[in-house]
């Protein structure tokens, strides 16, 4: 699937629910001179192209406080820095999707391929990143493949972690 199909199916996917107009150029450079990033390609373009958030599995953040709010952070740059802090996520791994109960999906601005990463203090004991690229990611979703909530079938974990029953971080 080219970038362009994608664009077009996650657009039709997403039709029938009320999303923002897409994000202007200026609101996406805006948010990667807070983040210190550029915005992996994709990503910039479903911004760009289908709506300044709200789409995706369960509905990405918005660039900027457009006034629909999909998390309790007002858009991503708020997420990002509310997470800047947190001393397990690696520089330029930035929040994309709060999937309640304290799970996200983050997204690393630092690949092109903007590799997904997966947040489960329920799972695991670190912030590891999945075997997904963000368009592998959108993809599944689209097929069905990838459905909201924990996400331990596509994760890379560390050898110490002490997986599915392990202690919780919280």
């Amino acid at each position: 699937m080219t970038d362009d199909e994608l664009i077009a199916a996650v657009r039709a996917a997403v039709c029938d629910r009320d999303l923002p107009p897409p994000a202007s150029p200026a609101d996406v450079a805006r948010a990667e001179a807070v983040i210190g990033a550029a915005f992996p390609l994709l990503l910039r373009r479903l911004y760009l192209e289908v709506a300044d958030g709200g789409f995706g599995i369960w509905p990405v953040l918005s660039v900027t406080d457009n006034g629909e709010w999909f998390s309790d952070e007002q858009d991503i740059m708020e997420a990002h820095r509310q997470w800047a802090s947190n001393p397990v996520k690696p520089p330029g791994v930035v929040p994309l999707m709060d999937r309640g109960c304290a799970m996200w999906t983050l997204v690393d601005f630092t690949t092109p391929e903007g590799r997904i990463w997966d947040w489960d203090p329920y799972h695991c004991c670190v912030l590891v990143p999945t075997t997904l690229s963000l368009k592998e990611w959108l993809v599944g979703w689209l097929d069905g493949r990838i459905e909201p909530g924990p996400y331990p079938h596509v994760r890379i974990h560390a050898e110490d972690c002490p997986g599915e029953h392990g202690s919780a971080v919280r």
